[in-house]
């Protein structure tokens, strides 16, 4: 689950990392306010779920209280577009209003599962303010990696070592450590699936704190955190995907034209590249989990017609834990419920197989049985064509 840069910043100051004064404000008149008892000169930085937000207007630099206010007028509501927001941009609802700091050097932290290690990796770099991909495609050895062991967590000295790696001395090393410490704890004390500073500035004063900050959780783990749970930010996200997570479905929408759903993440991958191969492109991913059951197939068929782009439909369910007469009884309650006006291919394999595909043949519906993926996505790649 994505949250907000204030957001991250509150959890990250409950752990003791460093970070600017500031709040967050959703009208121009509360950023007036908190732009004077900073002290007039601040920084105000568009809330959006998205990278890149500094080279698409989203932080600017106010010299005043009062231009912090013209500031906020021309911001708050504006439509933010990043390379990461896609064309269609986001709307800016609330900014984050902070202390400008007098910066002597950008650096960058960041903290990540590495799965072939089976371990979280701290990572550093003295290139900060850069998008971190572009320093591991053009310079990789800049990036200063310790590999922390989940019986001890981060070390006092593995957080010296990259203090030191980063060229800080003085009292900068003793900040940052205890920078590195709080980060980790914050990562593993919140259930993060990534942490990600940057850039880490240090002042000129020798202070280190986050500039920016990035907090992904984990959401197996939010059972555990209630409070942070509330966190989402619904306008944030996707409507389809905000309406799938409603009947625990797996839906990620896509640019294409070919709507997919599956039961189990590796058969989707595996449709999706078949789809590809053969000429067409996937509308989206859509899971509907091992044990389908007829409703979750329904709630899944609706969510997919939903997309105007979707020009054709394919069904691919493997029947391990779910009987594939189940789910094409739930293919069929669907299509008379919500009404279909888009080709749908349905491939069925596994237990009750022949079944499934007799209750589709016979259904009375103009529906398309196929009798193998390969098959099943070339029909449905021809469909969505014409």
């Amino acid at each position: 689950m994505k949250i907000h840069e204030y957001q991250a910043k509150d959890i990250l100051r409950k752990y003791g990392v460093a970070i600017p004064r500031g709040k967050v404000a959703f009208t121009p008149e509360e950023v007036r306010s908190i732009a004077e008892e900073l002290g007039g000169r601040v920084v105000i930085k568009a809330q959006v779920h998205a990278g890149g937000r500094g080279k698409a207007g989203g932080v600017r630099l106010a010299k005043s209280a009062e231009e912090a206010e013209k500031i906020a007028r021309e911001m708050i509501g504006m439509k933010l577009v990043t390379h990461q927001t896609g064309p269609e941009g986001k709307i800016v609802r609330k900014v984050l209003v902070e202390e400008a700091l007098d910066i002597e050097r950008e650096l960058y932290a960041g903290i990540v599962l590495d799965r072939s290690a089976e371990r979280l990796v701290f990572m550093a770099s003295a290139e900060g303010g850069v998008e971190i991909e572009e320093v591991a495609a053009r310079s990789p050895e800049k990036i200063l990696k310790e590999y922390i062991d989940p019986a001890i967590g981060l070390a006092p000295f593995q957080a010296r070592k990259l203090a030191y790696g980063l060229g800080l001395s003085g009292d900068a090393v003793k900040h940052a450590t205890k920078f590195f410490l709080g980060l980790y704890n914050a990562y593993v004390g919140v259930d993060a699936s990534l942490a990600e500073i940057n850039p880490l500035v240090v002042t000129r004063d020798g202070q280190v704190l986050a500039l920016d900050a990035k907090i992904n959780l984990d959401d197996n783990g939010l059972f555990r955190h209630a409070d942070l749970a509330q966190l989402r930010d619904l306008d944030e996200e996707d409507p389809l995907e905000v309406e799938a997570s409603k009947y625990h479905l797996n839906y990620i929408r896509l640019d294409g034209n070919v709507g997919c759903m599956v039961n189990g993440a590796g058969l989707a991958m595996a449709t999706m590249d078949i789809i590809k191969l053969h000429g067409g492109n996937p509308a989206n991913f859509l899971d509907v989990g091992g044990g389908a059951s007829a409703e979750t197939v329904a709630n899944g068929f609706r969510i997919l017609l939903s997309d105007k782009n979707v020009k054709a439909v394919l069904i691919n369910i493997f029947g391990g834990i779910v009987r594939c007469d189940r789910v094409a009884q739930g293919v069929i309650e669907a299509s008379k419920t919500v009404g279909v006006n888009v080709p749908v291919v349905v491939r069925l394999q596994g237990t009750n197989a022949e079944e499934g595909a007799k209750l589709l043949r016979e259904s009375g519906l103009d529906l398309i049985v196929a009798e193998d993926l390969s098959d099943a996505a070339k029909k449905a790649v021809e469909a969505a064509s014409v």
